[in-house]
């Protein structure tokens, strides 16, 4: 109960202007809102923005923090998994319009160039949510670099059908990113009125 009350003086202190304050807060809670950030987007640099973003909004509104509603554990907890939640979904969805203008792009070179460059965790969850044979199709197109004829060996599937699975994976992924857009705030919500 006792580092209960001293979070609240601290925040408190924080809200009237105290520096010193926020540094031992932010000593004491910097490590707890990291590791759960890491946890859920798997990248240092990522996990280091989004607490960042969550200290900075506790030194601007430190009022929010209601001790009826819970711990400032579960407060901080709620607060870093919402801003690493939406970091995700945001890159999510940058990476499926990626990779559809990579699909439209001649240049074989730049597709690769461009792909390497993605973030592995976002791409392995998107690329996780289409259909299996679709999923194998693109990463052995885009990041293996195989040729669609020799997909097709290797599948043991027409070259038709190939072109086919590539071209359906890239519109489920398409689909992933317009349900995303949907349930994002300001992402489209009016898009379906008359």
């Amino acid at each position: 109960m006792k580092d209960s009350r001293e979070d609240i003086r601290l925040l408190q202190e924080i809200a009237e202007g105290s520096r010193s304050s926020f540094d031992r807060f932010y000593e004491k809670y910097g490590p707890f809102i990291y590791h759960i950030a890491l946890r859920i987007v798997g990248d240092e640099a990522e996990a280091e923005d989004i607490s960042q973003d969550v200290f900075l909004e506790i030194l601007q509104k430190p009022k929010q923090f209601n001790p009826k509603r819970g711990s400032i554990e579960a407060f901080l907890a709620v607060k870093t998994k919402s801003r690493a939640l939406d970091r995700l979904r945001k890159k999510r969805a940058l990476l499926i319009s990626r990779l559809e203008e990579a699909a439209l792009k001649e240049d074989k070179g730049a597709e690769f160039h461009f792909l390497h460059q993605l973030e592995k965790n976002i791409l392995l969850d998107a690329l996780n949510h289409i259909p299996a044979q679709q999923r194998e199709a693109i990463i052995r197109f885009y990041f293996q670099g195989e040729a669609q004829r020799e997909i097709a060996d290797r599948m043991q599937k027409p070259l038709g059908s190939i072109k086919s699975l590539i071209r359906y994976g890239l519109n489920n992924l398409r689909k992933q990113k317009e349900i995303l857009n949907w349930i994002e705030p300001g992402g489209g919500g009016n898009k379906h009125e008359i």
